[in-house]
């Protein structure tokens, strides 16, 4: 039965016509081959949509001279996407990661065609969404048709993860290998961000962190703690070492005990191999991890978010330079009231103070003309740089301003305050 459904990748995207709307797995889990095979037919198609969250690797769709043929409804914003949404090739929607699942599913934005990869079955016949369940696994149970992917490189990964082969439409045998995040490279910036942010974090306590710098000088700085859990929209290979140490145990978890919960990971081949059948890793879908009330029931929830810039009330931009779509809203709201609900729990937004070398300042009077406010200043609890933490909830204006000039660089604080005084916010 599952022979019978092998065809070429060519073959495989026959399926897909002219006005259609194409779902494509993101994150690492990015259908190459059959995302390649139907760039092939761009002379034969127009205005398939392509929807999908961020994709790692090869994305030839988004190139500028398949316009007439591919238009992308960008989810979240990746490095590669946006060139064409800055231009106007590529439509952005904004929309909380939680709620993603639930456009497929109640038709809100109803899908032709999922294309995915997976790994290869096991002996009763199901294959693992391996590193990217979040947004992909609803896409499939929700797509009229479903093109796999089958890579035997995928990791088979645990959790509510698994599609049955019978669903599939079509399978392409693939063996490539799964593109891989850069490692390291924490300034000393980051370092003392990291620090500020482990010393705010109890044994005990559930993370949510993603992959970058600050993330990883976090998890450099928590090695003395004992028994963290994580609950977290991605993560990548520093959790690895604390595993490994039994510093994250996930044994005070009050929301799956003994287990990390996640929606997708990216890191290094390590990372895939380490996630391989390990019972301690389960993913899910992102309305199932990111949805505020399931994240609220781990108690000490510490969610660490970053920023682009954060004015002096603690408006938080994260998606936007200006009105030029940057990334997207993402998980970051979804774990901030996740957080702020958790008994013990504790939001943090972490950012650098100033970018380019000194020379601008990222804590700001305001924020640009245009620019996006991902996190209110209502939702804002804890605002960390590499000068220190600033406590925004419940808090005045007058009161916040002051802490967010006293977490600026130094080279900024009076500019800020005196744009501060000319308002009357001091």
């Amino acid at each position: 039965m599952y022979r019978s459904k092998v065809v070429s990748a060519e073959q495989a995207v026959k399926v897909i016509k002219s006005g259609q709307r194409v779902y494509a797995g993101g994150g690492s889990g990015a259908p190459r081959g059959l995302l390649g095979a139907l760039v092939k037919r761009a002379n034969e198609l127009r205005d398939v949509e392509m929807v999908h969250v961020l994709i790692f690797g090869p994305a030839p769709h988004l190139q500028p001279e398949y316009a007439a043929s591919f238009r992308h409804r960008a989810l979240f914003v990746g490095e590669n996407a946006r060139a064409a949404v800055q231009s106007g090739r590529a439509d952005f929607m904004p929309i909380f990661l939680s709620e993603i699942p639930g456009l497929f599913r109640n038709g809100a934005l109803p899908l032709d065609v999922a294309l995915i990869q997976v790994s290869p079955p096991d002996e009763h016949g199901f294959c693992s969404f391996g590193c990217e369940v979040g947004c992909t696994k609803p896409a499939a149970q929700s797509a009229k048709i479903v093109l796999a992917e089958v890579n035997r490189k995928m990791p088979r990964v645990l959790g509510d993860s698994f599609i049955h082969f019978s669903k599939l439409t079509h399978i392409v045998e693939s063996d490539f290998v799964l593109p891989e995040a850069p490692q390291g490279g924490a300034s000393p910036v980051h370092q003392t961000i990291g620090t500020h942010i482990a010393e705010m974090i109890p044994d005990g306590a559930t993370l949510q962190l993603g992959i970058g710098s600050i993330p990883d000088a976090v998890l450099a700085q928590v090695g003395h703690k004992k028994d963290l859990g994580v609950h977290t929209e991605l993560f990548s290979d520093g959790v690895i070492d604390l595993v490994n140490r039994g510093v994250i145990t996930n044994e005070k978890k009050t929301l799956h005990p003994g287990k990390i919960v996640a929606g997708f990971l990216f890191g290094s081949q390590r990372l895939y191999d380490f996630a391989n059948d390990n019972a301690i890793i389960e993913l899910h879908p992102s309305d199932y991890v990111n949805d505020p009330f399931i994240i609220a029931q781990n108690d000490n929830m510490i969610s660490i978010n970053s920023a682009l810039e954060v004015d002096l009330t603690g408006q938080v931009c994260a998606d936007s330079i200006g009105p030029a779509i940057f990334s997207g809203i993402g998980g970051q709201l979804d774990f901030v009231r996740g957080a702020a609900r958790s008994r013990g729990g504790k939001p943090i937004i972490a950012l650098p103070a100033s970018a380019k070398e000194g020379k601008l300042s990222r804590i700001v009077a305001q924020l640009k003309p245009g620019a996006g406010v991902v996190t209110s200043r209502g939702d804002v609890h804890y605002v960390v740089t590499e000068h220190g933490v600033a406590y925004l909830y419940g808090k005045s204006l007058r009161e916040r301003v002051r802490a967010m000039i006293a977490i600026a660089a130094p080279q900024f604080r009076e500019e800020l305050e005196k744009y501060a005084k000319q308002n009357n916010y001091i």
